[in-house]
């Protein structure tokens, strides 16, 4: 029995059906559990169902990208703030005063 309250994020592995799924939200005032299994299939649970299922933690799978049809290339610093060197910049023509050792920068 799932004695535990599902975390979003968190992997388990149904040992009844031998499936292994994420869990993607959790509503509590509906009282729903949405969870998305391997092969990419949406799919609710309500709190009363998840506190019978046998469950067991389980690892993401090595190819758990597959579900969300993400490739190689949309991992590749997608998330990874770009700032491009500007040439063009004004500042960077500007001469600093420095006066007695002291910058104004």
């Amino acid at each position: 029995m799932a004695s535990h309250v599902p975390i979003i994020g968190a992997w388990y592995e149904d040992a009844t059906d031998d499936e292994i799924f994420e869990v993607v939200a959790v509503d509590e005032h509906a009282g729903l559990i949405e969870v998305q299994f391997v092969d990419g299939e949406v799919s609710e649970i309500d709190l009363d169902t998840w506190q019978q299922l046998v469950l067991l933690p389980a690892e993401a799978p090595e190819d758990w990208r597959a579900s969300y049809e993400l490739s190689n290339e949309d991992s590749m610093s997608s998330d990874d703030i770009f700032i491009p060197d500007n040439w063009n910049d004004p500042l960077l023509d500007m001469d600093s005063d420095t006066i007695y050792g002291l910058d104004d920068f």
